[in-house]
């Protein structure tokens, strides 16, 4: 254990200490920190260069051009004379380029498998088209089965206590190359494992096979807890409009002291956070239904980091909803989980020794894991669980088959990215999960992105049996696949990395890295995801963001090589610039003479027009460029050749360049005049022929000066003739 990790447990074993409370048991098994950790803190995240908020003449704008686009082309979206498109969610990139996403209906039947992604040109025109489904949805929409036989199958279906039953309803299921009328039914009630449960049904309407099962509820972890009864649910108390940020603080179990938004009420204070679309959290003092109670203070500080105050782990989760929120909008362009600004409720103390936390579509909920000793509220867990929340809304996928591990694995990549921007001192950022609840009760943590396979469950590598495996072990290779394209192969201190095919892979950075994959995931994935179809979209982003064929798309396909997901290469051609970067005018080589001035302007321009600076190598001495304008100036003092390159870069970082040669010609000693000439005089007053200076004994007459210089300015030459000599 390094003196970092050590420092870290310490200051939570003192934390429960001082409040007279057992504490946790620390996480002390592998991975060790970073002995040079990789950058984190809001500061090292760039602002997106895209938006999903765009202003309405823009969406507007976009969506219209979209239908168009769709209408043209009806043969590579399988659309049929029954179907219609509702908009689920678009993103504009800063030139102007813009991705439509529509899910799909059939003669009013939902269309699951059916969505359709329209890519736009910056000018509005049709780029490209993808759906997950290789066949219309037309089929025959008269049932052979009733609806309630297939109420039944669906009831069937379900392992656990059965609460509710809705009335079934038909849909088509599009699954690659079949489209099946079905009907649906969602099965409500709770898993042995106390987790609840939504379970959509869809059961063949011909046959009464059930095709697919699609659960609304995501959990952190496979169902591995012990049944408990809960209790009655507290009585709700429902979160008020929206009123000025007051600032609270709460003692946390496992982020130490932080800073937390809340709402002042008269005298006292809620965990009601203003600032980050009302959201609030509550407690659910073991209940398994309801809203539960918001936590109050009468003095705007919560929790005295143990778990004898239940309000401590309110903290936890308070804090880590807003620095979810915060990350998203700040770092994706992503106004909160739903895109809409709203805020989430956070439900904390679910259930009896409950260990696991989920979301449900709508809000968080944490267990309070064994012996309700470890609260499931760590950062990188409220990351994980609200990011279910947004790849579900880009992309509606479930947790089935590799869509699934996907699912999963996204949620991880971005729980993860939320502990590296929060930065907590306490809480150091690392790329394992859940690594100080002390889950499964041996000081491991639960997942390891790095090597996922020292879970003893989760492939490092992809196989074409990866799908059969539960969503939260065949994520394996997207963590993989992440951790190698931001930090790299090898060992780095948090663990070693290998590869599955003996490899060095290079990270790129975890801002770029999860820029990557949240584009990839908003421009280009469908609903039915697999590994293959993620590598060919996550290099499309790629192309998008950086280039193609540049360092960042090169380092994406060797990442997904080292993790065995191979493919054809989407984006051919090579690398040019970065997209969406400050284009720089080349001015052409230019030619100089020394001593002679010059003044030279850079042309640049920005797509999205921030303000530029500038920077240049190689010019020739004498010569310098003005950051903010850009001008080349000076006099050129050596003769020779010089290969330049001007740099402009924006707000953001991104650079444009332009290179071109720059020859000097002339300057060196002037040929001799005469005698007793001093060549390699240099000028410093304005001579002009005729005038004479006194030195080294002798008196001498100025003859000429460079051509084109003033004369004495600062680099010309003079030659004198001694005229006592002659």
């Amino acid at each position: 254990m390094d003196i970092r990790r050590a420092a870290r447990l310490l200051t939570v074993a003192l934390a429960c200490v001082s409040a007279s409370a057992v504490a946790l048991p620390a996480a002390t098994a592998a991975p060790a920190p970073h002995r040079t950790p990789a950058p984190a803190g809001a500061g090292v995240f760039a602002a997106a260069p895209y938006t999903a908020d765009p202003t309405p003449a823009v969406r507007d704008r976009v969506v219209t051009d979209a239908r168009k686009a769709l209408a043209a082309h009806p043969g590579p979206a399988h659309k049929s004379d029954g179907d219609a498109f509702s908009v689920r969610n678009l993103v504009v990139d800063r030139d102007g380029s813009a991705t439509v996403r529509f899910d799909r209906t059939y003669k009013g039947l939902p269309a699951y498998g059916g969505d359709v992604v329209v890519r736009l040109k910056r000018d509005g025109g049709y780029e490209s088209l993808a759906t997950g489904a290789r066949t219309s949805a037309a089929v025959s929409t008269a049932p052979e089965l009733t609806a309630a036989r297939a109420a039944r199958e669906a009831r069937a279906a379900f392992d656990g206590r059965v609460d509710s039953v809705s009335a079934a309803h038909l849909a088509v299921q599009l699954d690659g190359a079949h489209a099946t009328l079905v009907w649906e039914t969602v099965v409500g009630g709770v898993r042995p494992d106390q987790t609840p449960s939504r379970l959509h049904v869809l059961v063949d309407a011909r046959t009464g096979a059930v095709v697919r099962t699609s659960d609304e509820v995501d959990t952190f972890a496979a169902g591995t807890a012990t049944a408990g009864a809960g209790r009655t649910a507290a009585t709700p108390r429902t979160a008020t409009a929206a009123a000025p940020t007051a600032a609270g603080t709460g003692q946390s179990i496992y982020s130490g002291r932080v800073s937390l938004d809340v709402t002042q009420s008269g005298s006292g204070y809620t965990l009601q956070d203003p600032a980050h679309g009302n959201g609030y959290t509550t407690n659910l003092n073991h209940a398994t239904s309801g809203t539960g109670s918001v936590f109050t203070s009468t003095s705007g500080t919560f929790g005295n980091g143990a778990t004898s105050d239940p309000a401590s782990a309110g903290v936890d989760a308070h804090y880590g909803a807003a620095k979810t929120f915060d990350y998203y909008k700040n770092v994706q362009g992503r106004n909160g989980i739903f895109g809409d600004g709203r805020g989430v409720p956070s439900r904390t103390h679910y259930g009896n020794a409950y260990v696991n936390a989920f979301w449900d579509g709508t809000q968080m909920t944490y267990g309070d894991g064994q012996g309700n000793a470890r609260p499931l509220v760590e950062l990188d867990v409220a990351g994980h669980e609200m990011s279910h929340g947004v790849s579900g809304a880009l992309t509606g996928w479930d947790e089935t088959g590799e869509t699934g591990g996907m699912n999963e694995g996204t949620s991880d990549i971005f729980g993860t990215m939320v502990e590296f921007y929060a930065n907590n001192p306490v809480d150091t950022p690392d790329y394992t999960m859940g690594e100080l609840i002390n889950i499964n009760g041996d000081n491991r943590p639960l997942r390891y992105m790095y090597n996922p396979s020292l879970d003893g469950q989760s492939p490092n590598c992809w196989t074409s049996g990866n799908g059969g495996l539960d969503p939260h072990y065949s994520m394996g290779p997207l963590n993989h696949w992440f951790f190698l394209l931001a930090v790299g192969s090898g060992e780095h201190g948090y663990g070693n990395s290998p590869t599955c095919d003996g490899s060095t892979v290079t990270g790129i950075g975890n801002d770029k890295a999860a820029k990557i994959w949240y584009k990839a995931l908003a421009s280009y994935a469908n609903s039915s995801e697999n590994y293959h179809q993620a590598r060919t979209d996550s290099l499309r982003a790629a192309a998008d963001l950086y280039g193609a064929h540049c360092a960042e798309y090169n380092a994406v396909a060797a990442a997904w090589t080292a993790v065995s997901v191979t493919g054809a290469d989407p984006v051919p051609g090579t690398c040019t610039s970065q997209p969406g970067a400050p284009s720089v005018t080349n001015p052409g080589n230019q030619n100089g003479v020394v001593g002679t001035a010059v003044s030279l302007q850079i042309q640049a321009s920005d797509p999205g027009g921030k303000a530029l600076t500038y920077s240049a190598t190689g010019l020739p001495a004498g010569l310098s460029i003005d950051a903010t304008t850009g001008r080349i100036t000076g006099t050129p003092t050596t003769a020779g050749t010089s290969s330049v390159t001007v740099t402009a870069k924006n707000t953001d970082n991104a650079t444009g360049t332009a290179s071109f040669t720059w020859t000097i010609t002339g300057g060196g000693t002037p040929p001799p005049q005469g005698c007793g000439n001093l060549p390699a005089w240099s000028a410093t007053t304005g001579y002009v022929p005729g005038d004479q200076v006194s030195y080294n004994g002798h008196k001498w007459t100025s003859q000429w000066y460079s051509t084109g210089a003033e004369p004495g300015a600062p680099g010309s030459w003079a030659v004198w003739k001694d005229a006592g000599a002659c």
